[in-house]
């Protein structure tokens, strides 16, 4: 039987091992799983001191009275930690299997310890090692039984006709859009939200696409070279398109021809039948490439939506949308070559770009309680922010912007995004600290307010702006970074 010194030490080590394993898989989740991406590229690594490091250090040095530090101070600071958190662990079927194995191997060593009486103090780190390799195993050993089940699947669908969309910019505008127009004439399925990875890839495969679709509409997304020729194995994608490309993620690749080269391995499909590639990326002739971007003439955009004439190849489309964004015309042309590639006439793509509708959050425009509200949220690239920052110089009354500034990029972009901020707004509203000080140092609006912490946002909003603002969302990152 233990005592009661025992059982306290026993249950507060318990505790303090779920709650770093919280802290942890809170932060593996957020950077796709890759324990490397947490430790060297975490946007605030001083969370990893605080919540980490020093109570670990803390355990070993206060020994039978870490309880007090444990439950007094370590535990409310980190559910207050949670609870300020805007995008919280969500509990996937991976994350309560890590927390049911860290759970397990944290009980089992601490019986064995108090059985044999041989534990000075409980181990912290072995069950956290243990879980993390335990679990790492488990889930490799199910990607590839589900890689396995999703080409089964699609298998036996061998008239499906898969559409896979990448580029830096507008990968879920041209996917939604593309969606949008062929489904007036083919049953389409097109990947949730912001789905676009290989292993969502797969998941959405096996749990959502319905047997009969005949279009599938897949985005693909990459932090590291060879992440799309997986996706591109996987689907062997009959039509590709190849969007926009730029200094996107570049703290990832490092260079833009990497980049470049990356977006092109979409095309290392078996069942390649047409590639629409961007001129940004390539504009090298090959046999299956049609290149675009340089073919839209006539644009005009404005707060009420844009028109803008596009180049087929058959001759010149007219084409009108309640989209917002100069910029969405190249991701509506993406959508118009898609579309007449599986037989849509002019005719009817022209009805249905007339009535596409807005993706969530990138230029979503919002009218609510006599102001204007572009939510660009969604939007984390130089092109995309700059033509927001335009649309709103259309607008008489008064303009706020609340932004981040530029996630993932360089110095450079984000002085030019300033520059832009200061030729147009009266109220600039800065959150989080990734960008603050150079925002801080180089704003020159009437009005500049730094929220470190995006809490108290809603309240500054509800104080600073008034009836006939028009108020742009521009990127809003979450808080981890």
């Amino acid at each position: 039987m233990m005592d009661y010194t025992q059982l306290l030490a026993f249950a507060s080590n318990v505790v303090f091992v779920t709650a770093l394993g919280w802290y942890l898989v809170t932060n593996l989740q957020w950077y796709d799983y890759k324990i490397e991406r947490v430790v060297l590229r975490h946007h605030k690594s001083w969370w990893h001191i605080v919540y980490f490091i020093i109570p670990f250090i803390a355990y070993y040095a206060t020994g039978r009275f870490f309880w007090i530090l444990l439950f007094f101070g370590y535990l409310p600071a980190l559910l207050l930690w949670h609870r300020k958190l805007d995008k919280k662990l969500v509990l996937t079927w991976r994350v309560k299997r890590f927390l049911i194995l860290l759970v397990g191997l944290t009980l089992f060593q601490d019986m064995l310890c108090t059985l044999k009486s041989g534990c000075g103090v409980y181990g912290v780190f072995l069950p956290l090692a243990v879980a993390y390799l335990g679990s790492t195993v488990i889930e490799r050993y199910l990607f590839e039984a589900y890689k396995r089940e999703a080409k089964r699947k699609l298998e036996r669908m061998p008239e499906l006709k898969i559409v896979c969309v990448t580029g830096s910019y507008g990968k879920t505008s041209m996917k939604n859009f593309i969606s949008q127009v062929l489904s007036k004439s083919h049953r389409v399925y097109a990947t949730p939200r912001s789905v676009n990875t290989i292993g969502g890839i797969i998941r959405d495969v096996n749990e959502a696409l319905p047997e009969d679709t005949q279009v599938y509409v897949c985005e693909a997304g990459a932090r590291e070279q060879g992440d799309i020729y997986k996706i591109a194995q996987l689907l062997h994608p009959q039509i590709v398109v190849v969007g926009k490309v730029g200094p996107q993620h570049l703290e990832y690749f490092k260079s833009i021809d990497r980049i470049k080269r990356t977006k092109l391995e979409i095309m290392q499909s078996d069942r390649l039948e047409r590639a629409f590639v961007h001129t940004s990326v390539t504009d090298e002739p090959h046999a299956k490439v049609t290149h675009f971007g340089d073919g839209i003439t006539e644009l005009e955009a404005t707060l009420e939506g844009s028109s803008f004439t596009v180049d087929t190849g058959e001759g010149p489309l007219k084409l009108q949308t309640k989209i917002l964004g100069g910029f969405q015309a190249i991701n509506i042309n993406a959508a118009v070559l898609v579309a007449q590639e599986l037989g849509v006439s002019n005719a009817a793509i022209a009805a249905a770009v007339a009535e596409l509708k807005s993706v969530d959050h990138r230029l979503q425009r919002i009218d609510a309680g006599g102001k204007v509200i572009l939510d660009d949220g969604y939007n984390g690239n130089i092109d995309g922010m700059k033509e927001g920052i335009r649309l709103c110089s259309l607008h008489p009354g008064r303009k706020v912007i609340v932004t981040p500034g530029l996630v993932e990029s360089t110095e450079e972009l984000n002085l030019e995004l300033i520059a832009a901020i200061n030729d147009v707004f009266d109220v600039a509203i800065v959150t989080g600290m990734l960008n603050a000080a150079l925002f801080d140092k180089h704003l020159t609006v009437a009005q500049k307010i730094m929220l470190p912490k995006k809490e108290t946002l809603q309240q500054v909003l509800a104080e600073q702006t008034r009836s006939g603002d028009i108020i742009l969302f521009a990127n809003d990152a979450p808080n981890f970074i």
